[in-house]
């Protein structure tokens, strides 16, 4: 199969993910927000880290906002380390309704794929990923289980593994380490499907 058909493919997923049509009467960009700021970590739920994301316009990006933020799937919180920061954050709503997403659909055909090819296969779209964004001139997104800037810190007083991120200097949680960040830099090889990241106490 040449580079082509490859390309194509990647498309044709995206398509049939994203839909055509309104369902649940959330147009296609509306539930491309809804998907994000489920996966987007603490670093990256803002209108500006979503419109790089997406590489639309700040101003488009805050359209969609406004518009989810009306009809109560979205809510604002103050950043707890800097008040003048505003995270977006999913409401109950918005997490029953994703539930029915049509983009669960490719999260099962991926589900089909041999155990020994999840991690290959995720790593090769990272590099295309990778090779477009910088052809684009755009931020690369990407987790922090293959971020250069997860660091391993000493381990805490219950004597449990914990993390750190090198660009903000601020510990994450283990559960947080696969949510997508603005600030990634590809970095390491993507572990296996079900595989945790294990750094070992000092």
């Amino acid at each position: 199969m040449d580079s082509r058909a490859i390309a194509e493919l990647v498309l044709q997923l995206g398509r049939i993910a994203s839909g055509e049509a309104l369902v649940e009467g959330l147009t296609p960009v509306q539930w491309a927000g809804l998907r994000y700021f489920a996966r987007a970590n603490r670093f990256s739920r803002t209108p500006s880290a979503f419109a790089a994301f997406h590489g639309t316009t700040r101003g488009t990006a805050s359209q969609t906002i406004k518009n989810l933020e009306a009809q109560g799937y979205l809510t604002r919180m103050r950043s707890e380390t800097d008040r003048r920061s505003v995270h977006l954050v999913l409401t109950e709503k918005a997490r029953a309704i994703l539930e029915n997403d049509l983009f669960e659909s490719l999260v099962r055909a991926a589900d089909t794929l041999p155990p020994g090819v999840h991690g290959q296969f995720a790593n090769a779209l990272q590099r295309m990923v990778g090779q477009v964004a910088l052809e684009r001139g755009i931020p690369t997104f990407g987790s922090c289980a293959s971020c250069t800037h997860l660091e391993g810190d000493d381990c805490s007083r219950q004597r449990q593994e914990s993390y750190v991120c090198g660009f903000s200097s601020e510990p994450l949680l283990l559960e947080e380490l696969d949510g997508v960040c603005i600030n990634f830099v590809h970095g390491k090889t993507l572990p296996e499907r079900g595989a945790l990241i294990k750094i070992s106490p000092r």
